[in-house]
C-alpha cells in the first residue's frame, strides 16, 4: 500500500512543512535499530549460521510466491507451482539472511543522519519517492511527505506506524546492500599486463596441424578397471564431490498407469454423445457447466485463448454450430459457437472499487458508486477519488490506472463493459470483488470474438487399467524385500531405475513425477530398506529401495563410483594411447611422420584463439589449444591429454593481433573490470554459502 495513498484516507492534506530537526526527532522514537527480522521457535522450517525462519513467516512468503506465480501464468495453483515458490523463498532467505550477517560482521552500517537524507534530503532514497510521488502529475510531492511526517504521531494509526517502520527498515536495508556491493565493486581490480593477456588471447590466431588417437579407438570391453585406478581419480578429483547437503540413492520401479487407447475410445464416445446433446441444448452454458471436466467461463473469446484445435476453427465457424470432438493434448473437446462480433483488442482503463457488503449491500454501494460518478462527469479528479475512496491497493497509488489489458485478464463483468463501450464512458458494474465505478481511457484495434459453450473430457485411466498396473505393483511389493529387490524385478520383467542424488525437496526421479510422501520416507528409512507401502502418482505406482545415504559432506568413493565410471576408463585408455603416441613421436621430425607411423592424416586447422579452444569437429579441447600457443613454430609437442582423446601438436605459425595503444588498454581493462565485478556477487555468494552452517528443514512440512 502507498504510504500516502493511506494517509489521505485517514487524514486531510494540512500542509506542514517540517525542519530536519523534527524529522531528525520523529526518525529517533520510531526506529528500532537491531530489532530481528524474525523470531526463533520450534517450528524452524531452517537456520543459516543458527538465524532461524519459522514455518508461519516463511509458508507466508510461499503463499504470496504462489499467487504471484499463479497471476503470471494463469489457471489454478498446482503442486509444481507451490514446489517452485517453496524453493524460491528459500532461496531468498538464505542470501538475504547471508548477506545480513556478512553486512554486519565487517561492521557497516547507516547512521541516523544518513538516514534522515535518505528519508528528507536533496536526493531521497527511491522507495520514498515512489511511496510520495502524486499519481495525478507523476511527480515526487515533498510537502505531502512532509505532511506525513507531521501527522503520523498525532493522527497515525498503529498500521500506519507499523507500515512506516517498514518502509524505514526496507531503505535501511537497501542502502547496507548498495555499501556491500560498492565495497565489492571497488575491490576489484585489473591491470595493464592483465588486459594485454587478455587481448591477445581473444585475437592473437594459431595455425596448426593436430593427430588424435581417439578414446572410442580402444573398446570398453579390453578396459578392466582396478579399485586402484579408481582411487586414483577420485584422489585426483576429491573437490569435485562435494555433497551440499544430504542425499539419497534411490533404485526404484514403475508400474504405468496412464490411460491406454481403450480409454481413449471411451472418453471419445462420451464426448461424442455429449456433442449430440449440445447440438440440441437451449441452456449452453449451464449444459457446459455440468458436464465439462474443465470450467470454461462463458464469455467472448479472442484469438488464442483457447486450445490450439478448437482456435483453428471455432472464429470461423458459423453462430449455432458444434464443432469437435478435437484432440487436445490429455482431452476431447467440443465447442458450440453461440455468438460472435467485432471488439477492441485491448482497452486502457481506470477504476475505483468500493466494499459492497462495507457500504451496506448492492443497493447503497450503487448509490455510493452514482454519486462518485456523477463528481467525475462534473470535472472532479479521477485519480484523486480513487485515491480517496478506492479498496484496489494495487491501481489506487496510480490514480485508479488499469494500464492497457487484453479481453479475458479481467473479471468477465468487467471485461464485458469495458469492450463494450466506448472511449471516455464511466460506468458502474458489479463483480464478486464489490462495485467498480470504470472509465473507460483508450480502445485498441478492433478483431472478431465469439463466445462459445466449450465442453471437454479428460482421458483418464479406467478402472481396468489401474487394477491392472496395481496388480502388477502388489504382485511384486509382496515379494521384493531389501536383498532381492533386483532379482524380483527381474523376474517379472521389471525395469529397475536409480536415482543417483536425491535431495529432500526432490519431487522427481529422473523426471518422472514421484509423491513427496515417498522422498519424506526415503530420508527417514535406513539405507537397503524397501517402502512400506505402494506410493501412486497420476502415471505410475512407485517402489523404492534405499540404496546409499549420502552424508552431506565429501561423498565416498563408492558412492560416486557409478558417475565416474566413463572418466575413469577414459585415464586407463589415456596412458595406453599416450604410451603409444609418444613412441610414435620418437625420433620424428614432423607430424606428418607421427601419422604416417600410426597409418593416421594430421589435421590441418587455422585461425585458432585461446579464448574458444576449440577443435572444429571434435569438441572443446582445452588443453590441446593451449598447447599450441605454448609450442615454438614448427616444434613437436608431447603426447598431450584431451577431452575425445590424446593429441600431438606442430604449430605452422602465428598471427599477431595490432599492438594496443594507451587508451585501447584502458577501454580494455573497464571492460574486464565491468565483468569481473558483475562476477564478483555470485563468487562471493557461492564462498558465503559454502561457508556457512545451514540447516534445512524443510522436509517437515513440504
Amino acid at each position: 500500500m502507498g504510504l500516502m495513498s493511506y494517509l489521505r484516507n485517514r487524514a486531510g492534506l494540512v500542509v506542514t512543512v517540517i525542519g530536519l530537526a523534527i524529522i531528525a526527532f520523529l526518525l529517533g522514537d520510531i526506529i528500532s535499530y537491531g530489532t530481528p527480522f524474525w523470531m526463533k521457535n520450534q517450528n524452524q522450517v531452517g537456520s543459516v549460521n543458527g538465524e532461524s525462519i519459522d514455518y508461519q513467516l516463511f509458508n507466508m512468503q510461499v503463499d504470496q510466491t504462489t499467487a504471484m506465480y499463479q497471476q503470471q501464468m494463469g489457471g489454478t495453483a498446482s503442486p509444481q507451482m507451490r514446489n517452485y515458490a517453496v524453493q524460491q523463498v528459500w532461496n531468498q532467505f538464505i542470501s538475504q539472511e547471508l548477506l545480513k550477517q556478512e553486512i554486519e560482521k565487517i561492521g557497516l552500517s547507516v547512521g541516523r543522519d544518513e538516514l534522515n537524507n535518505l528519508v528528507s534530503g536533496t536526493n531521497p532514497s527511491p522507495q520514498i519517492v515512489q511511496a510520495f510521488t502524486n499519481p495525478e502529475t507523476g511527480v515526487f510531492d515533498k510537502n505531502q511527505l512532509n505532511t506525513f511526517l507531521s501527522q503520523i504521531n498525532s493522527q497515525g494509526t498503529p498500521e500506519m506506524r507499523q507500515q512506516w517502520e517498514m518502509l524505514l527498515e526496507n531503505i535501511r536495508n537497501e542502502r547496507l546492500n548498495e555499501k556491500y556491493s560498492n565495497l565489492l565493486t571497488n575491490s576489484v581490480y585489473v591491470t595493464s599486463l592483465e588486459a594485454q593477456e587478455e587481448y591477445n588471447q581473444r585475437n592473437k590466431l594459431a595455425n596448426f596441424k593436430y593427430l588424435m588417437l581417439d578414446y572410442s579407438s580402444v573398446k570398453d570391453s579390453e578396459i578392466k578397471l582396478t579399485d586402484s585406478d579408481y582411487k586414483a581419480y577420485y584422489d585426483a578429483h576429491k573437490n569435485a564431490f562435494e555433497n551440499q547437503e544430504e542425499s539419497r540413492a534411490i533404485e526404484y520401479v514403475l508400474f504405468d498407469a496412464r490411460p491406454t487407447a481403450n480409454d481413449t475410445a471411451a472418453t471419445k464416445s462420451v464426448i461424442e454423445q455429449l456433442k449430440s446433446e449440445l447440438v440440441n441444448s437451449t441452456t449452453d452454458s449451464l449444459f457446459a457447466t455440468v458436464n465439462s471436466d474443465t470450467k470454461y467461463p462463458y464469455t467472448y473469446l479472442r484469438k488464442g485463448q483457447v486450445s490450439p484445435a478448437l482456435d483453428s476453427v471455432i472464429f470461423n465457424a458459423p453462430v449455432g454450430a458444434t464443432v469437435g470432438p478435437f484432440l487436445s493434448n490429455d482431452r476431447f473437446e467440443i465447442a458450440k459457437v453461440v455468438d460472435a462480433k467485432f471488439s477492441p483488442d485491448s482497452v486502457t482503463a481506470s477504476h475505483i472499487l468500493l466494499n459492497t457488503t462495507a457500504e451496506g449491500g448492492i443497493d447503497k454501494a450503487q448509490a455510493k458508486a452514482d454519486s462518485i460518478k456523477r463528481l467525475i462527469q462534473q470535472g472532479e479528479s479521477f485519480s484523486a477519488l480513487a485515491v480517496q475512496f478506492s479498496l484496489d491497493e494495487g491501481s489506487k497509488i496510480n490514480g485508479g490506472d488499469l494500464g492497457t489489458f487484453p479481453r479475458g485478464q479481467m473479471v468477465p463483468e468487467f471485461d464485458e463493459a469495458v469492450f463494450s463501450g466506448k472511449a471516455g464512458d464511466v460506468v458502474i458494474v458489479n463483480s464478486r470483488f464489490g462495485t467498480h465505478i470504470i472509465r473507460i481511457e483508450k480502445q485498441i484495434g478492433n478483431s472478431k470474438i465469439v463466445k462459445a459453450a466449450i465442453v471437454d473430457k479428460v482421458i483418464n485411466s479406467g478402472k481396468a487399467t489401474t487394477d491392472a498396473a496395481y496388480a502388477k505393483a502388489n504382485n511384486f511389493f509382496g515379494e521384493a524385500n531389501g536383498k532381492n529387490f533386483t532379482e524380483v524385478a527381474n523376474k517379472q520383467s521389471t525395469t529397475v531405475h536409480k536415482a543417483e542424488r536425491v535431495v529432500p525437496m526432490d519431487n522427481t526421479f529422473n523426471g518422472v513425477e514421484v509423491p513427496r510422501d515417498l522422498v519424506r520416507w526415503a530420508f527417514e528409512a535406513k539405507k537397503g530398506e524397501v517402502s512400506e507401502r505402494i506410493f501412486d502418482t497420476e502415471d505410475h505406482f512407485v517402489i523404492a529401495r534405499v540404496v546409499d545415504v549420502q552424508a552431506k559432506g565429501t561423498l565416498s568413493l563408492e558412492a560416486v563410483k557409478p558417475q565416474i565410471e566413463a572418466r575413469v576408463r577414459n585415464e586407463v585408455k589415456a596412458k595406453m594411447l599416450t604410451e603409444k603416441l609418444n613412441n610414435a613421436l620418437s625420433g620424428a621430425s614432423s607430424i606428418d611422420q607421427v601419422a604416417q607411423k600410426l597409418e593416421k592424416t594430421a589435421v590441418d586447422i587455422e585461425n585458432i584463439v585461446m579464448a574458444n579452444p576449440v577443435l572444429p569437429g571434435v569438441a572443446m579441447e582445452p588443453a590441446v589449444v593451449g598447447a599450441a600457443f605454448g609450442l615454438q613454430p614448427n616444434k613437436l609437442s608431447k603426447a598431450v591429454k584431451g577431452e575425445q582423446g590424446v593429441f600431438a601438436v606442430q604449430v605452422t605459425g602465428f598471427v599477431n593481433p595490432a599492438e594496443l595503444v594507451a587508451s585501447d588498454i584502458n577501454n580494455q581493462k573497464q571492460q574486464m573490470q565491468t565483468a569481473k565485478a558483475q562476477r564478483s556477487w555470485g563468487a562471493i555468494y557461492q564462498a558465503l554459502q559454502h561457508k556457512a552452517d545451514i540447516h534445512d528443514n524443510r522436509i517437515r512440512f513440504y
